[in-house]
């Protein structure tokens, strides 16, 4: 039995990464609060422990101190995903606006014609990286119409979104190498030198995107500095793609392992919404969320000193029995489907109405142009580089126009 074993959790093994869910069922059974030993770092498993963290700011905090030794720059002040409120509410509120449901909505049309186009040029091959095709290209094109971004540099802003996610969460195990730090740094200023040469093209000529938006904001003076605009554009850029891309492809993954929900869904296509909330919760495309502690608190009755790292299993908790009814079936028509894959609290995540259209448009209509797709091979897909994803760089695929 697995519990005759000594439970221990290493987030970077590449089998746990590759099927983390039964380690994940021992660790609320045994262990729902772990403590990594010679580490300031616990792992938390369970739901109702990580909703409360996540709904409590002001013992739990999203920013992390730097390490004994290394000095923040001041032009890089946190981005909103680092701060706490007060700050990260005014962050916030400068782009809610963008990510209504409204707003949202109104972008279908287009994530439509960028699907139909993207499938186009799948079909005409046949056997494609569904990463390359589909999962990658629809999110990115969109977040950047709706920044404002030229197209044309679409194989740059991968490369800068997947050199800045590679190695994301590996400061809250240990100290980040020098080197690894320097070349985040690099890409982080090879971005800004982008935005800003964007940012005085927008102040000349206006338009309606959500740049010319964040530059009105900064001309105010009062509620947005120029560097705080900056580190906005990288997250949304990065962010707006980064997760939706796991999302899209762990969704055709599940329906590829599970024929008979994929069936299920060709033959009752208004269960699209409920199979992307399924896909959210049953492979979720970030795993970890992390927060600080502020204070000496505890949790599930044990202490957690102040000054902790805490990693929030999401993934374990989007699988918690306590919750679901049989959490390990992949159910597309599940109902009343309370996941955490976006998170909690005040920093739920801001683009989840425009991840989930996405998703929906991606998957509906590569099933509209398929009878079919399935893998070329049965090799494990390439894992995300970063424990805190859960996603494939590479799912080989064939399709039947």
């Amino acid at each position: 039995m697995d519990h005759a074993r000594p439970f221990t959790f290493n987030p970077f093994d590449p089998d746990v990464r590759y099927d983390p869910f039964p380690l994940y069922a021992r660790a609320r059974r045994e262990h729902p609060v772990y403590a990594h030993e010679g580490l300031p770092l616990v792992s938390v498993f369970r739901y109702d422990d990580i909703q409360a963290i996540l709904k409590d700011p002001t013992t739990w905090s999203n920013f992390f101190p730097p390490p004994p030794g290394v000095e923040l720059r001041a032009d890089l002040p946190p981005s909103m995903l680092m701060q706490d409120p007060p700050e990260h509410t005014r962050l916030r509120g400068l782009v809610n606006q963008a990510f209504t449901p409204r707003m949202i909505r109104r972008l279908a049309p287009r994530m439509e014609e960028i699907a139909h186009e993207l499938l186009d040029a799948a079909l005409a091959r046949g056997q494609v990286d569904l990463v390359q095709a589909l999962t990658y290209p629809l999110p990115v094109i969109v977040i950047a119409e709706m920044i404002g971004v030229p197209m044309d540099h679409r194989d740059q802003f991968k490369e800068w979104s997947d050199g800045l996610v590679e190695n994301f969460g590996l400061g809250l195990l240990a100290p980040e190498p020098p080197e690894v730090i320097a070349r985040e740094l690099q890409l982080i200023d090879e971005m800004r030198a982008y935005f800003t040469e964007l940012i005085a093209e927008r102040r000349a000529q206006p338009r309606e995107d959500l740049l010319s938006g964040l530059v009105a904001a900064e001309l105010e003076g009062s509620r947005l500095t120029f560097d705080e605009m900056l580190q906005m554009l990288i997250l949304l850029l990065v962010a707006g793609n980064e997760t939706t891309t796991n999302l899209i492809g762990n969704a055709a993954v599940e329906l590829m392992r599970h024929p008979d929900q994929l069936a299920r869904l060709r033959a009752q296509p208004e269960l699209m919404p409920a199979a992307i909330d399924e896909a959210l919760r049953f492979s979720s495309p970030v795993q970890v969320d992390a927060r600080y502690s502020k204070q000496r608190t505890a949790v599930a009755g044990q202490t957690i000193e102040a000054g902790t790292n805490v990693l929030l299993l999401l993934g374990s908790a989007n699988r918690d029995e306590a919750i679901f009814s049989d959490p390990e079936t992949f159910d597309i028509g599940r109902a009343d489907n309370r996941h955490l894959a976006f998170g909690f609290g005040p920093h739920y995540c801001l683009g989840a109405n425009l991840a989930r259209l996405e998703a929906q448009v991606a998957i509906r209509v590569l099933l509209q142009r398929t009878t079919r797709f399935e893998r070329t091979d049965d090799e494990r897909l390439p894992l995300h580089p970063s424990f805190i994803f859960r996603g494939f760089t590479r799912i080989p695929v064939e399709l039947g126009a």
